[in-house]
């Protein structure tokens, strides 16, 4: 594929469209709301059934937007997408399913259930990291539980941006689920609008703005940010597993994700042949020389200039500070790109230590006592995932119990995320709320507590006033009835 040429901007919605749509889901969503298992299901296939039609209009458009291969787009994108589909549709029967549950002793004759019902009208803000994933995917769960959907795509992914409103479009009509282009501005006007939920995938700064408009309104949110994600390698660690994975999901999508390791602590009796094993994985995945690696067909591009700008100072200053570049430094502004990097004996005075990287740049330290490095980590805001290479349980409960992130995987890397069955989210900085499988559904829903009681007899009926009616022995039962509870 060619370099990307980047196409016209689409025209900006004018907020008098954008009400429109909103009131006719206004209007629409009780209709959607009593839709069957049956009918979001065949929903869920159609847009399944779209994103294969799609296949090659959806890698075309990530290769434009990051030069992200197709293999990678399948992996990450569209695989991601449509995974988290067939999911759903194998589990929504059982989800919608009303939840019978126990009641206690003091309420004898009643029944009680969880219903989960649908929200209402959402809003889905998206990024432009992975456009397809992070985008769809929230749209998945928010029409398996019943809801309708407004969606702003990222304006730095025009390409998937424009695909994805030719996917909804061909599978929704503008009632149950719209999307809409444009810039910051279009999110500034969905945002004043009374939605009841809102799902946001971006920065923390960004995450903060958009809960304080969310308040306005006491809309739920579910926001998916970021951190700076430890790895930690003890001395009893597969070396060359971890140097593999670890260069691996460190260089996809360019670093620019928000499960990427950012930083790795390792023991310091394997540091250095950690780093030499990242290094000859880098060179073996992505080429021997820095002229290959440039030109690998398998490595993305920063998203835009100003974000190329920004990993570039960070990389810039950490070496100015003192750093040393033990693979990598090299970079392109005019192609926005910057070669995957490994960093040794970084300082801490450098600002690369106080924000989360997102590119291609690995920082490594050394430690010689586990107790140290959950310091550090605890002495940082929560991050969105952890990274734990260990043949040791103690060490591995150790960090798992003394820490506090979103998610964690042991041994590998990046690899909880692709597990339907877990719940995915972060933790205060890192995010509010989970997603995925039936966690995403949950997210999009309200648990609904529903008691009967029984017609014949009400045990609630001695409860009532005026309480000195009542015979002494009944009395005496009403009083120690707190015991029953």
């Amino acid at each position: 594929m060619n370099e990307a040429v980047v196409s016209t901007a689409p025209a900006q919605p004018l907020p008098a469209d954008i009400h429109r749509i909103f009131r006719l889901q206004q209007q629409h969503h009780f209709t959607v709301a009593r839709s069957t298992a049956g009918q979001r299901i065949a929903k869920l296939q159609r847009l399944h059934d779209a994103m294969m039609r799609y296949r090659e209009e959806i890698t075309r458009a990530v290769w434009n937007d990051l030069r992200k291969s197709p293999t990678e787009a399948n992996i990450s994108e569209l695989g991601v997408v449509n995974g988290e589909i067939r999911h759903t549709i194998r589990n929504l029967r059982s989800w919608m399913t009303p939840k019978r549950v126990d009641t206690p002793m003091v309420l004898f004759g009643t029944a009680s259930e969880i219903r989960y019902e649908p929200k209402g009208v959402c809003l889905v803000l998206a990024p432009w990291n992975f456009p397809f994933n992070l985008t769809l995917s929230p749209v998945v769960s928010a029409v398996a539980a019943g809801n309708c959907v407004i969606v702003k795509p990222s304006e730095y992914a025009p390409h998937s941006a424009e695909v994805m409103k030719k996917i909804l479009g061909d599978c929704f009509p503008p009632e149950e689920v719209s999307l809409f282009e444009g810039d910051a501005t279009v999110a500034q006007t969905l945002l004043q609008l009374p939605f009841n939920h809102i799902f946001f995938t971006g920065s923390p700064e960004v995450g903060k703005i958009v809960m304080r408009e969310a308040a306005q309104h006491l809309a739920s949110v579910t926001l998916e940010l970021g951190g700076k994600n430890p790895t930690v390698v003890d001395e009893t660690a597969d070396l060359e597993e971890a140097a593999g994975k670890i260069a691996w999901i460190k260089a996809m999508n360019a670093g620019q994700s928000c499960i990427a390791p950012d930083y790795v602590f390792v023991h310091e009796s394997v540091h250095d042949r950690l780093v030499e094993k990242i290094v000859r994985n880098i060179e073996k995945q992505y080429g021997r020389t820095p002229e290959e690696r440039a030109e690998s067909p398998d490595l993305c591009r920063l998203i835009h200039a100003r974000h190329f700008q920004r990993v570039n100072s960070l990389l810039e200053d950490a070496v100015r500070h003192g750093a040393q570049v033990v693979i990598g430094g090299r970079t392109d502004a005019a192609t926005r790109y910057i070669e995957p990097t490994v960093l040794t004996r970084v300082p801490e005075g450098a600002h690369i230590w106080g924000e989360e990287i997102f590119g291609p740049l690995l920082l490594i330290r050394p430690y010689r006592a586990l107790e140290e490095v959950v310091q550090y980590i605890n002495a940082k805001p929560r991050p969105l995932a952890m990274y734990i290479w260990s043949a040791s349980r103690r060490n591995i409960e150790c960090l798992m119990s003394e820490t506090r992130n979103g998610d964690v995987t042991i041994n590998d890397c990046g690899a909880h995320f692709y597990n339907p069955h877990l719940p995915f989210g972060g933790i205060n900085n890192s995010g509010i709320g989970k997603t995925h499988g039936v966690f995403g559904f949950q997210e999009f829903s309200n648990a609904r507590g529903v008691l009967r009681q029984n017609r014949i007899f009400s045990i609630t009926g001695p409860f009532m006033p005026p309480y000195g009616k009542h015979p002494g022995i009944v009395r005496a039962m009403l009083e120690g009835v707190v015991k029953w509870f």
